[in-house]
C-alpha cells in the first residue's frame, strides 16, 4: 500500500479529479490549502519592498492505494504537466505504509 499526497493550485481541482477517475483511484479525500512563494527582488526598480511574498489558494488531496494505481497517477499527472504551461505544476509524492489498520 502507498500513501499518494497531490498538491495543486485551485484552479486544478476539476483536472485532479479527473486524473483520480482515469487512474481508477476511487476512494481520496482533500483539502484546502494556502501555498506561498517568497521572491526576492534582484533589481530594486522591479519591486519597491525588499521581499515580495505571494499566496495561492492551493487544494492537498491524498489516497491511500495500491503501488500500481500510484504509477498510474503519477504517469497521468506528468502528462498533464507536459500540456499545461504554467508555473504552478501539479506536484505528487509517494510515500511507503509499513504498518495500518
Amino acid at each position: 500500500m502507498k500513501l499518494i499526497l497531490i498538491t495543486s493550485i485551485l484552479e486544478f481541482e476539476k483536472d485532479i479529479c479527473q486524473l483520480f477517475k482515469k487512474s481508477e483511484v476511487e476512494v481520496y479525500s482533500s483539502n484546502d490549502i494556502q501555498g506561498h512563494k517568497f521572491y526576492s527582488a534582484t533589481n530594486i526598480k522591479d519591486n519597491w519592498f525588499s521581499a515580495q511574498k505571494d499566496t495561492y489558494n492551493s487544494k492537498l488531496f491524498f489516497s491511500f492505494t495500491s503501488e500500481e494505481k500510484v504509477e498510474i497517477m503519477l504517469k497521468n499527472i506528468e502528462e498533464f504537466n507536459t500540456k499545461k504551461t504554467t508555473t504552478n505544476p501539479i506536484k505528487a509524492v509517494v510515500v511507503d505504509i509499513e504498518k495500518y489498520i
